[in-house]
Order: structure tokens, then C-alpha cells, then sequence
């Protein structure tokens, strides 16, 4: 059964004892025999909220196609994610929202390889349903008594947001910064602000509860994604083959579908 667990860095350091919904699943176990090919047992991947949709979707895949084999998500934000995997996380893959938080894994030597970019994602803002403060642009978040989320700077998707204000020429204060994307989106949702800063993808994925505005400066800001196995991977076949879905064209077009873009 496909399990999806949540960031923030002590729960990944706790990874192995908090990825289980109600069973004794053996995070990162690896075992020879049984499964298509070959694979079996259990793969942690750690991804950006962003991906929280398209990746359950294909491990979902990846499970049937590999019968014994169990993916273990855990999303949230990539500095934290990355800063997991520096501090010791189990992780056999890292799927990151910007080559500066994979580049905190690389520096570290944790990965194995060299990470390749599989999907670009560009920004869009999330207003409320019907877009009822007719937000048409970036400088309308900057108008008086408009509540606006971002993300945190130190995340992909509040590092980009910043690059697009600048190349804008604005300044805006947002009435929160969230660790992550989803929960910026999610402020929006539940209608504790007007609007948001977040993936177009993530716009996508919350259907009528939000309305999504482009906005041309999003081009100064496009996110490259770059996977890589980890070094110290657990399960590194079951982890590879993990990346080989997401690369090939099955997994593209699932990421596609879901409004990334290909590399």
C-alpha cells in the first residue's frame, strides 16, 4: 500500500518510525526475489510538495508494476527534505523544486551520481473561487487590505516568487510565509487569504477551491526539478528503477497532465 508521510526536520530524522499508517512496513528494506523483476521491498522518496499529486499517482504505478515493492513518500519543502537527508535521513531518493536545495545534497555528497532536471514548473497565483478582488496581475497583490501568502525564501517556490517581484520591480509583504507550497495554497483554500503565490501545478490540483491567475514575470522564474538516487540509498535498485518511471514517458506524461513541463 502505497504510504505518504509529512516533512519538517525532526519527522525526518524519525522517518523509519512515522511512515507507516498502522503497520510494521520496514522503511528502506531491501530483499532479493519476489516482484516484477526482481524488486521488492520498501523505497523512500523524499519530494517537493509540488509533486505530492503526480508522484502518489506513480508510485501508485510503480507498486503494480513491481508487485512486493512499497513506496514511502515524504513531501514537503526542499531545503527541509535536502536538510533530512544531510542530517542522516533513510532516503533512497531525492526529487527537489530547485537545483540550489539539490545542490545542498550534491555539496554533502550524498547523492549518487550526477541529479538530472525531469520537469520545469513556473508560478501562478491562487486567488479565492471566482477571483472576486479581480487580482489580474502581480502588482495587484501589492494594493492595500489584500491578505497575500508566499512561501518562505528558503524555499524553491518563495525563492522564485521573490525572483518574479523583482523582475517586476515590487515589493510585497505578505501576511504569512509558509514552509511550503501546499501550505501556502492551502491559506487560500480555507479562505485565510486572498491570494497566494504558488506552482501552477498546485493550482491545478486544487480545482474549484481556488482560481489561478498567470502572470507574465512568472517566466523570470521558472523552477528546474532534478532527481537523483542517494548515496547511502537503502534500496537502491527499487530506487533506480523508481527513477526510470518518473523519467520515461509514462511518467512524463502523468507530470505533464499535471501542468509541469518537460525539461
Amino acid at each position: 500500500m502505497l504510504q505518504v508521510t509529512g516533512a519538517g526536520a525532526a519527522a525526518l530524522l524519525a522517518l523509519s518510525a512515522c511512515s507507516s499508517s498502522g503497520s510494521d512496513s520496514q522503511s528502506g528494506a531491501s530483499s532479493s526475489g519476489g516482484g516484477s523483476g526482481g524488486l521488492s521491498g520498501t523505497v523512500n522518496v523524499f519530494a517537493a510538495a509540488s509533486l505530492t499529486e503526480s508522484f502518489t499517482e506513480l508510485g501508485e504505478e510503480f507498486e503494480k508494476q513491481h508487485p512486493g515493492t512499497e513506496v514511502v513518500f515524504n513531501f514537503g519543502g526542499s531545503d527541509s527534505l535536502a536538510a533530512g537527508i544531510t542530517s542522516g535521513a533513510p532516503a533512497d531518493v531525492f526529487a527537489s523544486a530547485s537545483p540550489g536545495t539539490m545542490k545542498v545534497v550534491t555539496d554533502a555528497d550524498a547523492a549518487a551520481g550526477t541529479p538530472v532536471t525531469f520537469v520545469r514548473n513556473r508560478l501562478e497565483i491562487a486567488t479565492l473561487p471566482g477571483n472576486p478582488d479581480r487580482v489580474a496581475s502581480l502588482k495587484d497583490l501589492t494594493g492595500d487590505g489584500l491578505k497575500v501568502v508566499l512561501c518562505d525564501k528558503a524555499v524553491p517556490c518563495g525563492a522564485a516568487a521573490h525572483k518574479a517581484l523583482t523582475a517586476a520591480g515590487l515589493e510585497l509583504t505578505p501576511v504569512s510565509y509558509e514552509e511550503d507550497v501546499k501550505s501556502a495554497l492551502n491559506k487560500v483554500v480555507l479562505k485565510e487569504a486572498d491570494a497566494a503565490v504558488v506552482y501552477r501545478t498546485d493550482v491545478e490540483a486544487a480545482g474549484d477551491k481556488v482560481a489561478g491567475v498567470e502572470f507574465p514575470e512568472s517566466a523570470k522564474a521558472v523552477n528546474d526539478y532534478p532527481i537523483t538516487l542517494l548515496k547511502d540509498a537503502p534500496n537502491a535498485d527499487v530506487g533506480e528503477a523508481f527513477i526510470e518511471l518518473v523519467r520515461s514517458a509514462e511518467g512524463q506524461k502523468v507530470l505533464t497532465g499535471a501542468g509541469f513541463t518537460a525539461p
